[in-house]
């Protein structure tokens, strides 16, 4: 355990070392400080809540959040093999399994840090100029600005956790960073445009495609998706799209020569 603990915190050091990791940080911050600014100069009779703030403030900053993850997520074995420094791990008495299982950790870690600095920055800015709690219409019945809130994060963090997971399972599969991020993006952006293509009230087969459960803020507003799906079945069908990107990621690491 305490072999691993090493590998995490070695992989933790290659992220916060760079320049690049505390830029992007840096951009996290004083985006969710502006936006919030930006609402109150526009904000006529004072009807915006703290809450209303944070959600509208997170539905802009959290896809800055899932672009710098994905960049993460996308370096973290691609750029072993760009720097060549994959043969320095390969030769130390650590099994492939286990690095690859530290570099996703590190990873992990990094998404949750974003998340967690993008939310208490914005509930903070948005108490200083917003101090009222008050609900208001963007919530559902019977639930308080809070519990909205923190759920529409959950809900985003989970969009933004299995897309790095794409981002990590191309990366190792394809060791090239620009690719990953690419292909990962692309996703990210145009799954809203392969969910009203592919709509499953009108393909069946559709309620199996990743692009219809990625994005699990409607069923804060509805318990039922499109076709029927529930909140259930989209995080059952996620599961399986997770499992299958963790296992092609772990087999591509260990059978191919990643020392040549």
């Amino acid at each position: 355990m305490g072999n691993f603990s090493s590998l995490v915190l070695n992989e933790n050091m290659k992220i916060y070392r760079r320049v690049r990791t505390w830029v992007m940080l840096g951009i996290l911050v004083v985006m969710n400080v502006l936006i919030p600014l930006l609402f109150s100069m526009v904000d006529a009779g004072g009807k915006t809540s703290l809450w209303d703030s944070v959600v509208l403030s997170s539905s802009f900053t959290f896809f800055l959040c899932t672009i710098f993850s994905v960049i993460i997520a996308a370096d973290s074995v691609a750029g072993e093999f760009s720097w060549g420094t994959i043969k320095l791990l390969l030769i130390r008495p650590w099994s492939r399994s286990k690095i690859l299982l530290s570099k996703y950790v590190s990873v992990v870690l990094f998404s949750l840090l974003c998340t967690v600095l993008l939310a208490v920055v914005s509930i903070l800015v948005s108490g200083i100029l917003f101090p009222s709690t008050a609900d208001s219409s963007l919530f559902p019945a019977g639930k308080t600005g809070m519990a909205f809130a923190l759920e529409y994060l959950l809900c985003d963090y989970v969009n933004l956790f299995m897309t790095c997971a794409i981002a990590f399972m191309l990366s190792t599969v394809f060791r090239a960073g620009g690719l990953a991020i690419g292909l990962s993006l692309f996703i990210m952006f145009t799954k809203g445009i392969f969910t009203t293509l592919f709509n499953p009230e009108r393909y069946a087969w559709a309620k199996y495609l990743i692009f219809t459960h990625m994005d699990l803020t409607n069923y804060l507003q509805d318990k039922t998706g499109p076709g029927g799906i529930t909140l259930g079945f989209s995080l059952a069908v996620l599961a399986v799209y997770y499992i299958v990107f963790l296992a092609v990621s772990w087999y591509v690491f260990k059978k191919r020569d990643v020392a040549a």
